[in-house]
């Protein structure tokens, strides 16, 4: 996966375009842009490093934003998005892309997302596809769709975390000064609001948090450390991370037990314990719940997806 192709040609649009480069564009990451030639992209020229065949011999082919989705997308670009699959490629859109995916018949029967000005659009133009405007992205394994703008850095971290782990997702991310997760519609990708700013009334409570995942906090702890009503300290939650303490706390407490089931061999009830959830059955629970996967399987998955990177 770590040969990572970007296809590109007149029309595209170039925010995710960057995004892609930025986030790919180095070590462990093997980019190459394809191109039918030099093209246009927004307000710049771009000089491709190989032709749109180079698409097949990548792990992962993207397929940056569409600009003008009344207008089809080039067949030749279509032909080669579909052929890199075709090849094994793990294939992603961001923004309006999924319309270049959805052309290949890459979508057919699955579901998928776009910018939200455009789902209705994506579902009328391509009935098989089950368009989804409420997510941030969709990842169907080997098919991968983001919504507008932002979301195209969600998908994009998302795939890194896949690829290397949550460590060095969040490493990209502090990189970029970006959040490593959002809070969004696709619970089982995103599951951990991180507020984009340091200067906020909760600045020194979430770290003092994160250190102590491990011992059971209390809504009252947090606002008594905070110094604040539990009322008031509500409030500051969802002005700075989009939900309440508790879903705040519960959503740390299951981002860390992703990292120990990825990085270690701790057993599901040493993994509780340290997150704080105490035993292994309200683990499974909430994972399950949050995740849509019990813990075990999610640690099956990711050494899959590990293995088959390395």
């Amino acid at each position: 996966m770590d040969k990572v192709a970007l296809a590109v040609t007149d029309g595209m649009l170039h925010f995710e375009l960057s995004v892609a480069s930025e986030v790919f564009g180095g070590a462990p990451y093997d980019l190459t842009v394809c191109g039918p030639g030099p093209v246009r992209v927004g307000r710049f020229r771009l000089e491709p490093d190989a032709g749109l065949d180079g698409l097949r011999d990548a792990g992962t082919v993207i397929v940056p934003g569409w600009a003008d989705v009344d207008v089809d997308p080039p067949v030749e670009l279509v032909d080669a998005v579909r052929a890199a699959h075709e090849a094994r490629a793990r294939v992603a859109s961001l923004c309006t892309g999924a319309f270049v995916l959805a052309a290949a018949g890459l979508l057919d029967g699955r579901r998928a997302t776009t910018h939200w000005a455009h789902t209705d659009v994506l579902a009328a133009r391509h009935p098989l596809v089950e368009v989804d405007p409420d997510v941030l992205y969709v990842d169907n394994g080997t098919v991968l769709t983001s919504a507008g703008k932002a979301a195209a850095m969600d998908l994009c971290l998302h795939m890194v975390r896949l690829d290397h782990g949550s460590a060095f997702a969040n490493t990209v991310a502090r990189r970029l000064v970006v959040p490593p997760h959002r809070a969004g519609g696709q619970a089982q990708f995103v599951t951990a609001p991180v507020p984009a700013r340091d200067d906020h009334p909760l600045a020194d409570l979430l770290p003092w948090v994160i250190e102590r995942l491990d011992q059971p906090l209390t809504v009252e702890d947090l606002a008594r450390r905070a110094n604040m009503s539990s009322r008031h300290l509500g409030r500051h939650f969802r002005s700075v991370t989009g939900t309440t303490p508790l879903q705040w706390l519960l959503n740390q407490r299951i981002r860390r037990a992703q990292e120990l089931l990825e990085s270690t061999g701790d057993s599901v009830d040493a993994v509780a314990e340290a997150t704080g959830m105490g035993t292994a059955t309200t683990l499974r629970r909430h994972f399950n719940r949050t995740l849509g996967v019990p813990p075990d399987a999610y640690r099956r998955t990711f050494r899959r997806t590990r293995a088959a990177a390395g």
